[in-house]
């Protein structure tokens, strides 16, 4: 019976995620008998559990589910909704079906961008928004958004009214459309639950604790994202994102670094980003593009970076 959809390999990513399913609860537990360091310490430990499963644990499964079984793969979309603070399945609709169609696109006749998560969207005169506004609001949006699915608890948790957005993301295949949005509704259940059973372990580890850290690591990925593209050229496929090609970084990070090739080829699986590499790299040294010298979330230390989007005509094809 085969197990993995892809490779064993996978298996370690599965490892990580139970990680963080089992050190949170116990975060919340020794709260009120641990030292102020400790307190400070599982705060930080909490926000780089939540960044690093959002950019790379979270980001990998929606793009190349673990499991041959869809039963797996759901209770890996519960976990790890649970770990992240919000659903899986809605982050992969609006990620792959909407990020990676538009691709970070800039502002168009219609005074917005088809990529909600563009960095172009809330800009001027053809600029990305400047980056704190961009990390610091889209965090607010996003625990907006949260909030959203806790009081949708009167219809337990489903994708209803007001969400219109997410109903047209998801597959026009009735089967399947079901299944996405019955997915959409368990991981939410899922997450509201666990914070209830956090609030009763501990309020003031869930008030002082896990809602700073959360809101800190949302704008951590936002920055994450911000360098992803920042100075790209978003009016070519083969430039609209910056790669980075430290082994020691994407040896940590399962190849996240190749992510001008992970655009190139989304549903690639993240073990063969470098054959990737090869295969596109007439296409990809065809024209100057952005390689950066460390990783996107401390993008901003990279001084020299060239900006390619002010050299090209601000238009969509």
């Amino acid at each position: 019976m085969k197990i993995w959809k892809n490779t064993p390999k996978d298996a370690i990513l599965v490892g990580v995620s139970l990680t963080q399913f089992a050190v949170t609860p116990i975060l919340a537990i020794t709260w009120d008998t641990a030292s102020l360091p400790a307190r400070v310490a599982g705060g930080v430990l909490l926000t780089l559990m939540t960044t690093y499963n959002i950019i790379v644990i979270s980001h990998l499964f929606t793009h190349a589910p673990w499991f041959a079984s869809n039963r797996l793969n759901a209770v890996v979309s519960v976990v790890n909704s649970v770990n992240i603070g919000q659903s899986v399945q809605a982050y992969q609709l609006t990620h792959v079906r909407n990020h990676h169609r538009f691709n970070n696109d800039r502002i168009g006749p219609d005074g917005t961008t088809r990529d909600t998560s563009s960095t172009y969207r809330k800009g001027k005169n053809g600029q990305h928004e400047p980056l704190l506004s961009y990390a610091l609001g889209g965090a607010v949006d996003s625990i907006v958004g949260r909030i959203n699915d806790a009081a949708a608890t009167v219809r337990l948790w489903k994708v209803g009214q007001g969400e219109e957005r997410l109903l047209a993301l998801a597959s026009r295949r009735e089967q399947r459309r079901r299944r996405e949005l019955r997915q959409i509704q368990a991981d939410r259940a899922a997450h509201c639950l666990s914070l209830v059973v956090f609030a009763t372990v501990s309020w003031q580890w869930t008030v002082f604790c896990y809602v700073p850290a959360f809101f800190i690591a949302l704008s951590l990925v936002n920055v994450q994202n911000y360098f992803r593209h920042y100075g790209a050229n978003p009016e070519d496929r083969a430039t609209d994102s910056v790669s980075h090609y430290s082994r020691v970084y994407n040896f940590l990070t399962f190849n996240d670094g190749y992510h001008q090739e992970h655009h190139l080829s989304p549903g690639t699986h993240w073990s063969q980003m470098p054959e990737v590499k090869e295969r596109q790299w007439d296409r990809l040294e065809a024209q100057p593009r952005i390689v950066s010298p460390v990783p996107a979330i401390v993008g901003f230390l990279d001084r020299r970076r060239p900006l390619l989007h002010e050299a090209q005509p601000q238009s969509r094809s």
